[in-house]
């Protein structure tokens, strides 16, 4: 309707006065219902010709949407395990804040594992003592047979210096059973020492490694007991919670509830815009939008993001093959609009409905020295028409609340 008006203004009206004054027509007489199409074709014509013109420019340079919307994600309050709910520590609509607890499972199991791993980190500590005692034992028992064998050795050097400086005063006899005496002693030294450096490689390598095992199933049992109890994973609200003590809860069935974040819909709007609009479509273009559910309200957005590809595309490999006529409708180019000011969207409800625009700037393009003058003057139309395409904008906030309720009865 904008553009026709605007269009008429520098078509039609000029012939109709042209008609009027110039050739002294008037309105009733040679200019009449039946008349028009001949006394205006002109103005007509170039009227219907401007105006799709500038609509395809409009909408092309300066696309338009209504799909956009304030997406957000839930996240769903399941357990890793299934069990039964011994504890419910929130209600609907309770907030939360990350870490929370929000219910709990039945942790007897849990708990008695915990207190079987606890139970034997105490056992390697046990032993541990013991070892350490045995080491003692084996230091007494290593000195002793120090003494043994020093004292045999002692006796047989001297019993053999004794048979050199005369024979008969020893009995080679003797000398020979010193001389097994002396070998047990060793071997019963070299025994205690191998006890020694056992006990001392278990108590190094061994029992810490039986230790660091015990802490590990105990630290595995402790996580296995965390998991019983639900936290908040993030900042929001409880919604949809209906769990109660004594129900079963199974993670691959459903969810106990939904946890609602608190920047939910609150970062970007995510708006489909045709396919056609690809070339386009770019990164720190400015866009407006108007949402059902802020009336008279239009929100400042940039284009921070624009995917690179069409979702109604995607194929899911199965035994058939894909027949590309059954895909049905061809899909939208999916932007991602943030608000151009912090907090754009705080007023917004999280899925909100929304109309939005974008509009292509021109403005560092006409710095450059390089244009021509029939470049510049199209970019710089193609910047001022924009203008058209907010004040539909505008006028769509504005009206809004009557199509809602008015005329759709909503």
């Amino acid at each position: 309707m904008f553009e026709i008006l605007l269009c008429s203004m520098l078509t039609i009206f000029p012939d109709y006065l042209y008609r009027r004054y110039a050739q002294g027509k008037r309105i009733g007489q040679e200019i009449t219902l039946y008349s028009v199409w001949f006394e205006l074709r002109w103005g007509i014509t170039a009227c219907v010709v401007l105006t799709l013109t500038l609509v395809t420019m409009i909408f092309y340079y300066h696309p338009s949407t209504q799909n956009a919307v304030s997406l957000f994600r839930t996240v769903p309050l399941v357990p890793e395990t299934i069990g039964r709910v011994s504890d419910v520590y929130v209600d609907v609509r309770d907030t939360v804040r990350a870490g929370d607890p929000i219910f709990k499972l039945d942790s007897s199991k849990e708990e008695a594992a915990v207190e079987t791993a606890r139970r034997k980190v105490a056992e390697v500590d046990a032993a541990t003592a013991l070892a350490r005692q045995n080491l003692a034992g084996a230091d007494g028992r290593i000195a002793e047979a120090q003494s043994a064998y020093d004292q045999v050795r002692d006796e047989l050097e001297t019993k053999r210096e004794l048979f050199r400086r005369n024979s008969q005063t020893v009995a080679e006899r003797e000398i020979q059973r010193l001389e097994q005496a002396l070998a047990g002693r060793q071997g019963t030294l070299s025994a205690a020492i191998a006890d020694k450096s056992a006990i001392e490689t278990e108590l190094s390598t061994s029992l810490p490694a039986q230790r660091a095992s015990a802490e590990a199933e105990h630290a595995e049992a402790e996580v296995a007991l965390d998991k019983t109890v639900v936290r908040a994973g993030v900042d929001g609200t409880v919604e949809q919670f209906t769990l109660r003590v004594g129900d079963l809860v199974n993670p691959m069935m459903r969810s106990a509830g939904i946890l609602v974040p608190s920047d939910a819909g609150r970062r970007a709007i995510i708006a489909g815009f045709g396919q056609i609009e690809a070339q386009v479509m770019r990164v720190g273009m400015i866009a407006e939008a108007a949402c059902t559910a802020v009336p008279f309200t239009v929100i400042p957005l940039v284009v921070t993001k624009v995917q690179d590809v069409v979702a109604a595309g995607a194929l899911r490999p199965s035994e058939q093959l894909v027949e590309t006529g059954a895909i049905g409708a061809p899909g939208t180019l999916t932007v991602y609009l943030e608000p151009l000011y912090a907090g754009g969207l705080d007023h917004l409800p999280p899925g909100s409905s929304c109309i939005a625009n974008a509009y292509t700037s021109n403005h560092d393009a006409l710095q450059s020295d390089d244009l021509g003058p029939l470049r510049r003057f199209y970019l710089h139309m193609v910047d001022t028409v924009g203008i058209v395409h907010a004040l539909i904008l505008r006028l769509q906030a504005l009206l809004m609340p009557v199509q809602t309720l008015v005329l759709r009865g909503h």
